[in-house]
């Protein structure tokens, strides 16, 4: 496989927080990642990545709020590595997305795989916004990973919104031990402010009422707010909301089998009006297939209703 090799140095915004906490490895300081993009033949390979990073030095433009929730669409968000499976077949296809890539605010660096088909970005641009601009280079383009290529066993999570009234899509990519980054799309809401929050269960038998509470480890109990409470999607005129920023102390690997949960309004004083189980996505390096092993359909095949993000 060709690809190109490149190093870069980037800062990734920590905020870092002298309490006590609840992961194992938590007590770490900041290190500096080795960290390239993966061929296929590498992906099983731990010290497979070779594009420098440091994580000492927060942007100060990232600030937290006491829920340590932020949200704000000119703040800093920390950068990681993004996979799409692009439908590339030239050389002229693989500038053409690499130039397109390259102006967007937050991108850092872009590497092509045209064998595999495989763009893989470094940067704290939304997938809101790559997606976009890939499409705009008149391409199909699938999310096929994200996250950072450290130690954590599961690096990313995605939770799927399938209507009837209300779609949606809500990734989470834990960056550190002690930060997760949060990326939401819904639409069909109301518009106005709704409450949103990881929920204890998984168990949509009764919907949103039966995801028990606002999910709150044992070890944050002395915390004002809950650790899951998400703070407020503001959806617009047409009852679409979209969400970036991060959170501290939240891990995804906790997550995996919870529920995310959406509220009618904006205090969560009623049961939520939608919840979605939260799923493991693929992190970085681990889904290059093209072919559903279930129903043989290729991924350029694939309809748009078999994707959310289409439909908000």
């Amino acid at each position: 496989m060709a690809f190109l090799r490149s190093v870069a140095t980037t800062t990734a915004a920590i905020v870092s927080t002298s309490s006590s906490s609840s992961f194992p490895s938590s007590s770490r300081s900041p290190k500096t990642l080795n960290v390239s993009f993966p061929s296929t033949s590498q992906s099983s390979d731990p010290n497979r990545f070779s594009l420098f990073k440091s994580l000492a030095n927060p942007p100060s433009a990232l600030h937290m709020d006491a829920s340590t929730l932020q949200h704000k669409t000119d703040a800093v968000l920390p950068d990681l590595l993004t996979e799409y499976m692009v439908d590339m077949k030239c050389e002229g296809c693989v500038n053409a997305v690499k130039n397109k890539l390259q102006t967007i605010p937050g991108v850092k660096n872009v590497e092509v795989d045209l064998s595999n088909q495989v763009v893989r970005i470094l940067g704290s641009t939304p997938v809101k916004a790559m997606t976009e601009a890939l499409e705009q280079t008149g391409r199909k383009a699938r999310l096929i990973g994200q996250g950072m290529p450290e130690d954590f066993a599961i690096s990313a999570a995605v939770s799927e919104f399938k209507g009837p009234d209300i779609f949606g899509v809500v990734r989470l990519a834990q960056v550190n031990m002690e930060l997760a980054r949060i990326e939401a799309n819904f639409s069909g809401l109301s518009p106005g402010k709704h409450g949103w929050s990881i929920n204890e269960f998984g168990d949509l038998t009764r919907g949103a009422a039966s995801t028990g509470k606002v999910f709150h480890p044992t070890n944050e109990e002395n915390k004002k707010e809950p650790l899951g409470d998400l703070g407020t999607l503001d959806a617009n005129e047409k009852g679409e909301a979209f969400f970036s920023g991060v959170k501290e102390k939240l891990r995804v690997a906790d997550l995996i089998g919870r529920s995310v949960v959406v509220y009618a309004t904006e205090d969560k004083t009623e049961d939520g009006i939608a919840a979605a189980v939260i799923a493991r996505s693929a992190g970085v390096g681990e889904n290059y297939k093209k072919l559903c092993t279930c129903d043989g359909t290729t991924i350029w095949e694939a309809s748009d209703r078999d994707f959310v993000t289409s439909k908000v």
